[in-house]
């Protein structure tokens, strides 16, 4: 009982995640630590034992140092960097790669639909002060955690985490 909770409360602080990046572009420092504290206090109920929560916490500790490295020339963002390293924690190894591989497709996704949106937006019965204070206006930054929150949904029910409780 205390684990499925655990997942809901991870599966919403992502959504969180998603909201206030799209609102506000950043995503605050308060979310991915609710999300590392929740894995630490609901661990010993998700059935990980000693060794699946070293893998889980070396997966984060790689996780972030890519992270880090793809942060430092400007390519992610560090709200982005610290929301996927969170999440690598609760996929663990090798889930963690489901979870990465539906992150970047997502991205993908959310590229092209802000292409289109942003071609259309002149066009949309919004004020031009909305669009150019949102992610559709030209040369605004994609708000990545939408597509880290939609691979952490997409892969949760896929990873042996969920199988073991749902099992």
């Amino acid at each position: 009982m205390i684990a499925n909770i655990a997942l809901l409360a991870f599966a919403f602080l992502m959504l969180i995640a998603a909201w206030t990046d799209v609102a506000k572009f950043t995503i605050p420092n308060w979310i991915p630590g609710a999300v590392i504290v929740l894995w630490a206090a609901a661990a010993p109920f998700l059935g990980l034992g000693w060794g699946g929560a070293g893998l889980s916490l070396a997966t984060f500790a790689v996780v972030l140092a890519l992270g880090l490295a793809l942060w430092a020339p400007g390519w992610l963002g560090g709200g982005d960097v610290k929301l996927i390293a969170a999440g690598a924690l609760w996929f663990g190894w090798p889930d963690v790669f489901t979870f990465i591989l539906l992150a970047a497709a997502a991205g993908g996704v959310l590229a092209l639909v802000l292409i289109a949106l942003r071609r259309v937006a002149p066009a949309l019965p919004v004020s031009a002060e909305t669009i150019t204070n949102s992610a559709l206006a030209p040369g605004a930054p994609a708000p990545y955690a939408v597509a880290i929150a939609a691979g952490a949904l997409l892969a949760l029910p896929q990873s042996a985490l969920f199988a073991a409780l749902a099992g």
